[in-house]
């Protein structure tokens, strides 16, 4: 008999693994907690810069959510720990003209999503996975978490997020993948 809950949380295309495959271009980049820091720019109306050791500081939160990859893979039921964007944006007090959050990472990484898939409840900046300190390759010390999108939107390595009007590409995004990158309706490539 198969499972009603799992058939509906599985989006179209995917498959389900068990695994968490680890994905990116280039090589994990090191990390010194002295030197890392966090910038959130542009149309803000108090820009913010974190020290790690600020970061940490943030009040916390946890998600149990999904991912699902390009790649056709799906996770279900990861529990990420950290910051939620949310509050990362409610600190820096978006102006009204801010509609994209273009973000850069170590690695010279960037992605683009919308300032909503950013605010969403469950995105989060994480630094722990299922109760242990996040894995280098996956992301540590600060991986954005964007479940309802495919996971080229959940950036690795994140050091800045500025909000900015327009859509400009960013990595995955200049090579033909989508600007919104949306799971549920297979949005994996534009046009």
């Amino acid at each position: 008999m198969p499972d009603e809950k799992h058939e509906h949380r599985l989006p179209p295309g995917q498959y389900l693994t068990r695994d968490l495959p680890i994905y990116h271009v280039g090589s994990v980049p090191p990390f010194a907690p002295e030197s890392w820091s966090l910038h959130l720019s542009g149309l803000v109306r108090r820009e913010l810069k974190f020290t790690h050791e600020e970061f940490l500081a943030l009040p916390r939160a946890e998600v149990t959510t999904d991912m699902h990859c390009v790649t056709t893979w799906s996770r279900y039921d990861l529990r990420w720990s950290g910051v939620l964007t949310s509050e990362l944006v409610r600190k820096c007090s978006l102006l009204p003209e801010a509609r994209y959050a273009y973000v850069q990472t170590d690695g010279n990484y960037t992605t683009i999503l919308r300032v909503e898939d950013l605010k969403a409840e469950t995105s989060i900046l994480a630094d722990r996975l299922d109760g242990a300190p996040l894995p280098a390759e996956n992301g540590f010390p600060a991986r954005l978490v964007v479940p309802h999108l495919y996971a080229w939107k959940s950036a690795k390595w994140v050091r800045a997020i500025e909000f900015v009007p327009d859509y400009r590409p960013g990595f995955w995004e200049a090579r033909g993948y989508s600007a919104t990158g949306d799971a549920a309706t297979e949005d994996r490539f534009g046009e």
